[in-house]
């Protein structure tokens, strides 16, 4: 499957943002519609949704207008598992989890639509050949394997945490363009495992400034910004929990006890963080001087 990049221009930043509102501009009316019409009469407005979808991106691919024809793809993919939610509601098949957890019980309803909207992005990857398609596919591949196999709780962090393994693998041996959502998702999942583990208490968040720190150093290995990115994040959760920790303090001073706060330790914290970004990134561009070379036009 011979899939292109799309190049960053003022042209295709207005298609993308365009097509997006478009699509957020659907989601809303189907809430709308929800709210004002029964499941039957829903589940007909969401295949007309979905209709005019497909067809304005076939007739945008006919026109050979490939990034626009490849958004109103992806906004009918989301229309697409939309359509299908609402016809299984409408038969009474799918029905809310009660357990709090999304992947509680074994649901033939949930899995089949599920498995439907991963079809959907196979075949519109096949026609469209538009790598942001992928990422609902690695989105929605990861949420049938978890719902698959576990119902919820740390069973679905460890399937969790395996099938972030398994996309930093399948994205570090690609290297076509679809290849970046797999390490997006990788980070994600793997990062998210992460906290959703340990959250609470200095060791965790001293633990997660390691994830971090290992991050950003895959980020140079891999040269996938998404992988600094995620660990950007985590270094901040992590300064925020420790500024909290450090700038509060309290002795006891008979009969009351006196609070202190240390309002320096914050802005020393995230001053640390800054300037380990910046060696980060100087030590990034020692190793590979090219990767700031501007691109053509810039």
């Amino acid at each position: 499957m011979d899939i292109a990049k799309p190049r960053w221009t003022t042209a295709s930043y207005l298609v993308y943002a365009g097509g997006l509102i478009v699509l957020f501009a659907a989601l809303g009316s189907l809430a709308y519609l929800s709210s004002q019409y029964g499941a039957a009469a829903y589940a007909g407005w969401a295949a007309l949704i979905l209709v005019v979808l497909y067809a304005i991106a076939h007739a945008l691919k006919l026109r050979d207008r490939w990034i626009a024809a490849g958004i109103f793809a992806f906004a009918s993919v989301i229309a697409w598992a939309s359509f299908v939610a609402a016809l299984w509601t409408w038969f009474g098949w799918l029905h809310g989890s009660t357990s709090g957890s999304s992947f509680a019980g074994f649901s033939v309803a949930r899995l089949s639509l599920e498995l439907l909207v991963l079809l959907a992005v196979l075949d519109d990857m096949r026609r469209f050949k538009f790598p942001f398609i992928a990422s609902i596919g690695v989105f929605v591949a990861w949420l049938f394997f978890t719902d698959l196999i576990s119902g919820g709780g740390n069973w679905s962090a460890v399937v969790t945490l395996f099938v972030g393994l398994v996309y930093f693998a399948v994205g570090s041996a690609s290297d076509k363009p679809s290849a970046f959502w797999f390490h997006f998702a990788a980070g994600a999942l793997i990062g998210g495992t992460f906290l959703y583990w340990g959250h609470s208490g200095d060791t965790s968040w001293s633990l997660i400034c390691v994830a971090s720190l290992v991050y950003c150093l895959i980020a140079d290995r891999t040269h996938r910004s998404s992988w600094a990115v995620f660990g950007t994040i985590g270094f901040l959760m992590a300064a925020t929990h420790f500024a909290f920790e450090w700038s509060s303090g309290s002795f006891v001073l008979s009969p009351a006890i006196v609070s202190s706060f240390r309002g320096w330790v914050p802005l020393l914290v995230f001053s640390f963080v800054g300037f380990l970004l910046v060696t980060l990134g100087l030590y990034a561009r020692r190793r590979n001087p090219a990767g700031l070379a501007p691109l053509p036009g810039e």
